[in-house]
């Protein structure tokens, strides 16, 4: 049984988050519209308007900023400036559907990331240029490679930086070896399996040739894809692809040079090239931030009430993540 302290706390512990709650109620509720507090919003992405145009249109600028990779549902009620997958994607679903967006810009700054994610952000784009012709720009930050150039492959324009890292054209698949330390250490490895190449990359033991060869005829997969992505996403032919996709990186002003980017440019400079582009002067340049409703509300209230078990949660979560090897189009240094 718990004692008259613990019931006590408790009872403080549900009182600070119902004072909490109704304090933070009102305080959106005096700030925002209203409505918006009871009804579930249209859209899963509100608009914040960061650049006031004439009126006549919307660019939406969608931000690519970290490792490409699905790190699961969970993700903080606001930005923390971090790459979250599932979250773009739907931000990039409702910018495609959405017929008051003239344009997409899209902001990359990336090494790369997962073979996978990044697939799944190229036909994404390629979805939305083919069902609603919509363009799409790429804006290039300090670092798109890898994984980051093959989402801006089939960009209408991509604009980067002169000193912007580009490049580091292909596939790597990496894992470590401890056999030569668990022999000096006495530790030796019992395997049970059901297969021949079922411990395949294990690190307590050497790989063996078959083992390399069945791991590169992925890495090839994955690479002959990428090297298609560009050559259709830039109008090249995959002989000419191949020449420069060895996983060199390149800055802006040399992938001007290989028909890699189309122009030099800072982020403002790619908005402008956009609104001339899609013909309708000085329009609307927006951002997306989470729709917020009476649910997202009582969410926040009882995260800030119960943040240290947040934490928790957050630390054991971490922990259960896999490590297994996986194909990356990811830019190392």
């Amino acid at each position: 049984m718990m004692s008259g302290k613990r019931w006590i706390a408790i009872a403080i512990a549900v009182g600070i988050f119902f004072i909490s709650t109704i304090f933070n109620f009102f305080s959106y509720a005096f700030t925002s519209n209203f409505k918006e507090v009871f009804e579930v919003a249209e859209n899963e992405w509100l608009e914040h308007v960061v650049e006031r145009g004439n009126g006549r249109g919307k660019i939406v600028v969608l931000d690519v900023n970290g490792i490409i990779q699905d790190t699961g549902d969970a993700v903080p009620l606001f930005s923390t400036g971090t790459y979250h997958h599932r979250q773009f994607l739907s931000m990039l679903e409702q910018a495609g559907e959405d017929p008051s967006i003239d344009g997409i810009l899209l902001r990359v700054d990336t090494p790369g990331g997962g073979v996978v994610e990044s697939a799944e952000i190229h036909d994404r784009i390629t979805k939305i240029q083919e069902e609603t012709e919509k363009p799409i720009f790429v804006s290039m930050g300090s670092m798109a490679a890898s994984g980051g150039y093959y989402i801006a492959a089939p960009a209408d324009k991509i604009i980067a930086h002169p000193s912007t890292i580009t490049g580091s054209l292909g596939v790597i698949l990496e894992s470590v070896n401890f056999a030569g330390l668990a022999e000096q250490l006495g530790i030796e490895a019992n395997v049970i399996k059901s297969g021949e190449f079922k411990d395949i990359m294990s690190p307590l033991r050497e790989m063996t040739e078959a083992e390399q060869q069945i791991l590169q005829e992925m890495l090839d997969e994955s690479y002959n894809e990428f090297v298609r992505v560009i050559a259709e996403g830039r109008n090249m032919d995959e002989s000419e692809v191949r020449k420069i996709a060895d996983g060199r990186i390149y800055s802006g002003n040399q992938s001007v040079e290989l028909d890699l980017v189309d122009e030099l440019g800072s982020k403002d400079e790619a908005v402008q090239l956009l609104m001339e582009h899609i013909g309708k002067g000085n329009i609307d340049v927006v951002r997306y931030e989470p729709s917020f409703g009476l649910n997202q509300f009582f969410a926040l209230s009882a995260q800030k009430v119960f943040q240290t078990d947040h934490d928790l949660l957050g630390i054991k979560e971490l922990l259960n993540q896999s490590n297994s090897p996986t194909l990356k189009y990811l830019y190392r240094n």
